[in-house]
């Protein structure tokens, strides 16, 4: 598909989530470094120095065809200037802000996914309600061709989920594999680092987490590097040992491909045609590829257009379940200090250092904890935004306000993401060296996550008990003759 690469004569805008060649069509860009993209709320250290030196590059990049304006807004970048296009911007926000401070800008198709807007959106317009991810992954897959064999899918069904739910190796600390494939900073991230100090002793901007070296490819040569280096070493293992967690393995097999597609310096296209180019020449098992192109061209497609379809209301204020906990200090602040279940310190700890953490830790430790603690979904899913590297406003509302807390009621999924410890014992290295027991829900030892499991059912009942899926776990739970107890003992709970 040829973008609409707009009119001639004018300059290109350049915003956050556009930093790669695919947003650029050859002309003079105007590259914004707004102050107010890093300083609105507290963000971690380590997001605001990928995204800014994501920013700095590729004006460098661009070289005698870039104007870069630092500023404090971007309204100040836009007064004046009727000489714009810009590709549609990856947010809310930012495309009101186009719309009404960049007025005669032209505004171009979005680029970046895999299915543009108005496909997505004329499909969405048959249903009616939910409409579900499998569904849209299926027509992408039929539509590009992608893993077919004819008109069927290779393997018998469009899914191989059932065979990539490996627990970790048993008795293992890693999955033994190489270290990632690291970008090398240079001068510019030097620059950052010395601008991101002075900004945080100024009161200009407040940070979280740790300032960790540059693990993330920011530029469109790196973001290729990062991926044949993920396809030729990991993409094999990532299949099986995707939803699998180990204490001292932060990355296991995954493709930390998040944070360059999500800059815009990497094409999901390229991504999948790489993972289908293994698969074709017998380098990567059909599940693992498969798998891989589920989360790229499924899932992340799938959020990005429900950002869109669902409208401005949506995420703002979403609570079917009633949650209204504010998020604790040591939850805001990482820190992991005072923390005795294994699961939630190492998770919190690896995103205070990093940034980032793979999808079950995100989903099964961060997200069950919240959603078992009530914690308000709407100032979760701004915190989950500001933490993760490639925390952006499309990619967590359905995550978040969806996939993990439920609290639109089951637009997203068709019930709540809520697990016991058990589930983390299986799939983890975490319960053996606790000090909490995973089958225990009463007394000092009661695992937090089984216990909270039951508590989180008694409180969320009368908003689960028409949900067909929730009724064998809503029986059990009345079965309970200590649930009275069990929900006294969470409560008052502090720190796990």
């Amino acid at each position: 598909m040829t973008p609409d690469r707009g009119s001639t004569g004018r300059t290109r805008l350049v915003l956050p989530g556009q930093y790669g060649p695919l947003f650029d069509d050859g002309g003079p860009a105007l590259v914004v470094e707004a102050r107010e993209f890093f300083t609105a709320r507290p963000v971690h250290r380590a997001k605001a120095h990928l995204w800014l030196s994501a920013l700095r590059h590729r004006v460098r990049e661009l070289g005698d065809r870039a104007e870069h304006v630092q500023v404090d807004s971007l309204q100040d970048a836009l007064v004046g200037r009727d000489d714009l296009d810009v590709v549609d911007p990856p947010s809310r926000t930012l495309r009101a802000q186009v719309r009404h401070w960049g007025r005669g800008t032209e505004i171009l198709p979005s680029r970046g996914f895999i299915t543009d807007e108005a496909e997505f959106a004329e499909w969405a317009a048959q249903g009616t309600g939910r409409f579900r991810m499998e569904t849209h992954y299926e027509r992408v897959r039929r539509r590009e061709g992608w893993l077919m064999q004819s008109e069927q899918p290779i393997g018998g069904t469009f899914s191989l989920d059932h065979q990539n739910r490996e627990p970790p190796p048993k008795g293992a600390t890693t999955l033994g594999l190489p270290e990632p494939w690291w970008p090398t900073e240079d001068d510019i991230d030097d620059e950052v680092r010395h601008d991101l100090d002075r900004w945080e002793r100024d009161g200009t901007a407040r940070f979280v987490g740790r300032d960790d070296t540059r693990r993330f490819a920011v530029t469109a040569d790196e973001a290729r590097q990062a991926l044949d280096d993920f396809v030729q070493v990991r993409l094999g293992d990532f299949g099986p040992f995707e939803d699998a967690t180990l204490t001292n393995d932060w990355t296991m097999a995954h493709s930390l491909l998040s944070v360059p597609m999500n800059l815009g310096v990497l094409d999901p296209f390229e991504v999948v045609e790489a993972a289908l180019t293994a698969h074709r020449d017998h380098d990567a098992p059909l599940a693992s590829v498969e798998g891989f192109v589920r989360q790229v061209a499924g899932w992340r497609d799938y959020v990005w257009h429900l950002y869109w379809w669902f409208g401005d209301d949506y995420g703002a204020s979403e609570n079917a379940l009633g949650a209204h906990e504010r998020l604790p200090r040591w939850w805001q602040e990482l820190d992991a200090s005072d923390i005795d279940a294994v699961c939630l310190s190492t998770a919190i700890e690896g995103l205070h250092d990093h940034g980032w953490l793979h999808h079950i830790q995100r989903l099964m430790v961060l997200g069950n904890w919240a959603l078992q603690r009530g914690y308000d979904p709407v100032h979760l899913t701004e915190w989950f935004t500001d933490v993760f590297v490639d925390g952006t406003d499309w990619v967590m509302p359905a995550n978040i306000i969806g996939m993990s807390q439920h609290a639109d009621g089951g637009l997203v999924a068709t019930k709540p993401y809520a697990s016991g410890g058990r589930y983390i014992d299986r799939m983890s290295d975490h319960c053996g060296g606790c000090r909490y027991d995973p089958t225990k829900r009463v007394g000092a030892d009661a695992c937090p996550f089984t216990a909270g499991y039951w508590a989180f059912l008694s409180r969320a009942e009368p908003a689960l008990r028409d949900n067909n899926r929730m009724v064998r776990p809503l029986q059990q739970m009345r079965r309970l003759a200590d649930l009275d107890e069990v929900v006294a003992q969470e409560a008052r709970r502090g720190t796990p």
